[in-house]
């Protein structure tokens, strides 16, 4: 069949995209928090193929995005037991196609190169990636595929779960844009001070970075689990793309083994 399984493992999720050549065939998520042994991966690893009707027979290649180093031992294991394969890992010495002149290029996490590559590599012009994950990062790549500026702001899980952990009477709620800012009770409250407020965040970002950056023009693609809330309600995030950290790790992934 010829399928890359790629992996993107942040602090919430590990989403796991298997990629025919240029498409996604199917995708499923694991909550990075639970410790799993080798075994434990392995097995949800072989449900999850089984599930797509994939085989490890089918499976050219691994490829991994991970910001979680301490998975990391189990998951390598995992995969050479149960896939037969040892797995290509996003990091240092990896050709990635664009250039990172950050302050600190070390200091950038796999999953925003992914990214960045991808959004590069599919539209060939200058982009905001805006990652809706733990933290929401904004990321932004010229069109000659250097990324060298970025923003980063609490999420809209721990902006939520600020307000709840830290106050003794509000409770936990759903992230979910009620159908007014006007709260009539204490939970439609939070979620309008949460999700207009982040709708606020988002787009103040932007504008500004399109400011500074002498380029109003820069295409906005938005991505992570909860990223459709936010980019439903804004006209300043073009793009919601779901799949981009698979896409860039296919695009990775190819360019690595053209060099091979």
């Amino acid at each position: 069949m010829g399928i890359l399984l790629t992996i993107d493992v942040g602090n919430t999720n590990i989403a796991l995209g298997m990629m025919n050549d240029d498409r996604v065939v199917s995708s499923f998520r694991l909550t990075t928090k639970t410790p799993r042994t080798s075994d434990e991966y392995g097995i949800c690893l072989r449900e999850m193929m089984n599930s797509a009707g994939v085989t490890k027979e089918d499976i050219d290649d691994v490829i991994i995005s991970s910001v979680v180093p301490k998975i990391m031992y189990s998951l390598n294991s995992a995969i050479i037991k149960y896939v037969g394969k040892t797995p290509i890992i996003v990091g240092p010495g990896i050709r990635t196609g664009i250039s990172i002149r950050t302050e600190n290029p070390k200091e950038v996490g796999a999953d925003r190169i992914v990214d960045c590559a991808a959004a590069f590599y599919t539209y060939h012009t200058s982009c905001i990636i805006v990652d809706f994950g733990t933290a929401t990062t904004f990321d932004y790549v010229s069109k000659e595929g250097v990324f060298e500026y970025t923003v980063i702001a609490p999420g809209l899980g721990i902006t939520a779960n600020a307000l709840s952990s830290n106050t003794a009477k509000l409770p936990e709620i759903e992230i979910m844009k009620p159908a007014s800012i006007l709260g009539r009770n204490t939970v439609s409250g939070m979620q309008a001070g949460v999700v207009y407020g982040y709708i606020g965040l988002v787009e103040y970002i932007i504008r500004n970075m399109k400011k500074e950056l002498k380029d109003p023009d820069c295409l906005v693609i938005a991505t992570g689990g909860l990223g459709k809330v936010i980019s439903n309600e804004t006209d300043e995030i073009n793009i919601y793309d779901p799949d981009i950290a698979y896409k860039g790790m296919n695009f990775i992934y190819k360019k690595n083994k053209e060099k091979n």
